[in-house]
């Protein structure tokens, strides 16, 4: 078998144009691949735990912190006062209790479960956005803010309660093939507060997966401009963006790196934002709770202290979210998948997809700086068309536009979470879904991907598989 490989890689790396079902096979196996977070930086576990193992070579004092910010990410915050000091001070309103609630084994989540046709439990990995018109960028929901929390603790009214209900949409592929795809509808109910704003404007946003965020945060910005001139000298519609905004822990404007429509610039803003939003926990960036002027009972609720988490904590949690390894990548050299990785390249994936990347000096954590890395996407905004389309502005994104998310670890979703829903809402219930819901920029790349052989489709799948 080893023997094998080697020939394989050999003849690959000679340049070799190798027939593959009567077709050329022109990609190359690059042996820096196997490695998406360079060959110090990937871990080579493929089982459950796969995204929760730290990024090799960590002194001993980061191992600590990492185990610290561990505990804090993934064990349950409690409502205040409680002899839990450490740990309290949950809500008022909140979607989850801990980071790990939606980040299971610091992976992917997933819209709620639906049996015989029923929704059998509230979103927790997937919430809704809110904000009306306003300049010179969109403001919260003035009675419910920027965000809705179906959750409150005791004394508390949940904000309200949330129903999706999926309408299928069916198409065929070129060679006859049918498919079908699920376009969520949201509904929302029993509203403590009184009505939304009659210009509310709502954004569905399912929790991603955490590996490699410190080193998306090493890629130079330089980097994600050029990814943005290079697309539009390549002539062939696809015209991304950067978003730039605020960052609290810099104090000026960064270039968006996070989020699904790249609307946070910094792990440390992502981190601080979502113990505030998603669990309620107040930080010295972010000190007070976010209770609207008409939720009299989120105002008068207790708090867990000022600020609920310290800076010291508050820095161990960035710190884990920054190190969390990458895995390897699994038959990378295999014929299947380099063939799925040239129909990849012909329909134009990876122009939006960007693989790799030289990450630069980073003061933070050193030992992510000049790696190597292949996280298959540019950091950049693209309008993806009227079908993913959410109407709501995020910075300097528009209502059509969604950041291009990284594509490592991919194949290992459902091993580690036990499901395979994509997109920012989680509406895809498998990968191939995923491609056929892209439109906009990425039009041209679904037609040419509607237009595959069944046996090329497998081969794009594996591909995407390995990554």
């Amino acid at each position: 078998m080893m023997q094998r490989k080697l020939s394989l890689i050999a003849c690959l790396l000679a340049g070799s144009v190798l027939a593959y079902e009567g077709q050329a096979m022109l990609a190359l196996f690059e042996p820096s691949e196997e490695f998406p977070a360079g060959e110090v930086g990937t871990i080579d576990d493929h089982g459950k735990n796969a995204f929760s193992l730290p990024y090799p070579g960590l002194t001993d004092e980061q191992k600590t912190d990492f185990v610290v910010g561990n505990s804090f990410f993934k064990k349950p915050w409690v409502e205040a006062p409680s002899s839990t000091t450490a740990r309290d001070g949950l809500g008022p309103h909140f979607v989850a209790n801990s980071c790990g609630a939606c980040h299971a084994l610091d992976g992917r989540g997933a819209p709620p479960d639906f049996k015989n046709g029923i929704q059998q439990e509230q979103p927790m990995a997937l919430l809704l956005r809110l904000s009306i018109p306003g300049q010179p960028e969109p403001k919260p929901d003035p009675v419910y803010g920027g965000q809705l929390n179906n959750q409150a603790v005791r004394g508390v009214k949940p904000e309200g309660k949330v129903a999706i209900r999926y309408e299928e949409i069916h198409g065929q592929f070129a060679d006859g093939t049918p498919y079908s795809l699920q376009k969520p509808h949201y509904q929302i109910s029993q509203l403590a507060y009184g009505p939304l704003h009659k210009e509310i404007m709502i954004s569905p946003r399912i929790a991603p997966q955490m590996i490699g965020l410190g080193l998306l945060e090493a890629i130079p910005e330089a980097a994600i401009l050029q990814n943005a001139t290079r697309q539009r000298q390549e002539g062939k519609g696809i015209a991304g963006q950067p978003n730039y905004v605020m960052d609290a822990f810099a104090g000026k404007e960064l270039i968006g790196r996070f989020g699904w429509k790249a609307n946070v610039g910094s792990v440390a803003q992502q981190t601080a934002g979502a113990f505030l939003g998603d669990i309620g926990i107040t930080s010295s960036k972010n000190p007070h709770e976010e209770c609207m002027p008409k939720q009299k009972d989120c105002l008068r609720a207790p708090n867990g202290g000022q600020p609920e988490i310290d800076d010291d904590k508050l820095a161990q949690v960035i710190f884990y979210s920054q190190t969390l390894a990458v895995p390897t990548r699994r038959d990378a050299d295999s014929s299947d998948v380099l063939r799925g990785k040239q129909i990849f390249s012909d329909a134009n994936c990876a122009s939006c997809h960007t693989p790799s990347y030289k990450t630069a000096e980073f003061t933070a954590i050193p030992q992510l700086a000049n790696q190597t890395i292949y996280p298959y996407t540019d950091l950049l905004l693209h309008d993806m068309g009227d079908g993913l389309a959410d109407g709501r502005p995020d910075g300097r994104a528009n209502g059509k536009q969604w950041k291009t998310p990284p594509l490592w670890g991919l194949g290992l979703v459902k091993t580690v979470n036990g499901h395979t829903r994509y997109l920012h809402d989680g509406r895809a219930r498998n990968m191939l879904e995923a491609v056929l819901w892209h439109g906009g920029e990425a039009e041209a790349s679904k037609q040419a991907v509607l237009k595959l052989s069944a046996a090329d489709r497998d081969k794009l799948l594996k591909f995407l598989n390995s990554l």
